[in-house]
């Protein structure tokens, strides 16, 4: 099957904001072919705009171009590929940002956010298989130009071929717009906070950033209950929001005292620091509200020439960790589940960090939103 679709194309990146005016993406009509061996055809339903996707467009994250953005998406089922017998047309799928092999040195030990197959693939805009199945008419000449798949998903687009390692099975009575956000915000920010750091009952966590993915943290280390939760951003309405959400402590982080301040309210410095703004200062600033024996998490994927200098003997004396985390260190099949679970619960209402919904026609204002902070999760609706 090729199907004739819809989708956000980014030809030339760096170009400026406003996107409205710009306008980067070209909302153009392009083909998608069916699934081969080991891969599904979907159709979107709700994507999510992340700052991973503004990075490629402004070059933080360079990718192989032309390629149709999108990562983080709630889908459905249209058909399955050969290989494929685990799934049924008609089911609900999270799309994953970084597919897992299986049977690779990392996937063997249960690091599939480490898969060295699903890296490469991402790395080259193409599927796990090392296929791309998504392709636009030439501008002269006749003929078509392949595009390249933005990590393995593709998903600003009316539809997506993607591998079966992709894909989750979600709960099917989630609305289109919640589930998406458990593909990319959810598991890295949720996930960083249980997976990756292992934060305890009782301790002290600072979140330094609030876009979706720090709101997921923030909400994660509530439910795993820890004492004090600090909020720590530019914008007071995200601060605002945090409040609402449960945080103990708000800090803007442009505070000069800001460090001395978090340290007096948690008597020495947390026990636990995210930094999910994709910002070297960000990081320093993390690592500095950590008390001796603390551990630092990143998550925010700066820009790959960005360095950070770090005081190698506080390392050292005060027993610190600094910890990297990518897709929340989860194993996307087990977790997206729990996580859901704690939603259905209660304990984890991600629904509250929905900002707003918009048609594919409307990302550039969007991208602009985004970029200048004032949203927590954007979501397109491709059924819209």
């Amino acid at each position: 099957m090729t199907i004739r679709m819809r989708a956000a194309v980014l030809r030339q990146i760096g170009m400026p904001a406003p996107y409205a005016q710009s306008r980067p993406l070209s909302i153009e009509e392009v083909e998608l072919d069916g699934p081969g061996h080991g891969e599904i055809l979907v159709r979107i339903h709700a994507a999510g705009l992340c700052h991973s996707d503004l990075s490629a467009i402004n070059g933080d994250r360079p990718w192989p171009l032309p390629i149709v953005l999108g990562h983080e998406a709630a889908a459905e089922v249209v058909e399955l590929g050969e290989g494929v017998d685990d799934l049924a047309v008609g089911d609900h799928v999270a799309l994953v940002f970084r597919p897992g092999c299986g049977t690779c040195a990392r996937c063997a030990v249960g690091r599939p956010a480490l898969c060295i197959p699903g890296g490469r693939a991402n790395n080259d805009g193409a599927l796990l298989g090392g296929h791309r199945r998504l392709r636009t008419r030439a501008a002269a000449g006749g003929g078509y130009v392949a595009l390249h798949h933005h990590l393995g998903c593709a998903a600003f687009a009316e539809y997506a071929t993607v591998s079966r390692r992709s894909a989750v099975r979600i709960d099917p009575e989630l609305a289109w717009e919640e589930a998406a956000l458990f593909g990319c915000a959810v598991i890295t920010g949720a996930g960083a906070v249980v997976n990756t750091a292992g934060v305890s009952m009782g301790s002290a966590v600072a979140v330094v950033g609030l876009g979706g993915v720090g709101f997921s943290a923030l909400l994660a280390a509530l439910a795993a209950g820890a004492r004090t939760v600090i909020a720590v951003d530019r914008l007071p309405s995200k601060l605002a929001k945090a409040r609402e959400l449960g945080a103990t402590h708000c800090f803007e982080a442009s505070s000069a005292d800001i460090v001395a301040e978090v340290k007096e309210a948690t008597d020495g410095g947390v026990d636990f620091a995210f930094e999910m703004a994709g910002s070297v200062d960000a990081l320093e600033l993390a690592y500095r509200l950590t008390c001796p024996g603390g551990t630092t998490v990143t998550a925010g994927l700066p820009n790959p020439n960005a360095r950070w200098s770090l005081q190698a003997v506080s390392l050292i004396a005060e027993e610190r960790t600094v910890k990297g985390s990518y897709l929340g260190s989860c194993v996307p099949a087990r977790d997206i589940s729990r996580f859901v679970a704690l939603y259905r619960a209660g304990k984890l209402p991600v629904d509250r960090l929905l900002s707003e919904q918009i048609t594919l026609d409307e990302i550039h204002p969007a991208l602009d939103r985004l970029a200048r902070g004032e949203s927590i999760r954007q979501v397109i609706r491709m059924d819209a």
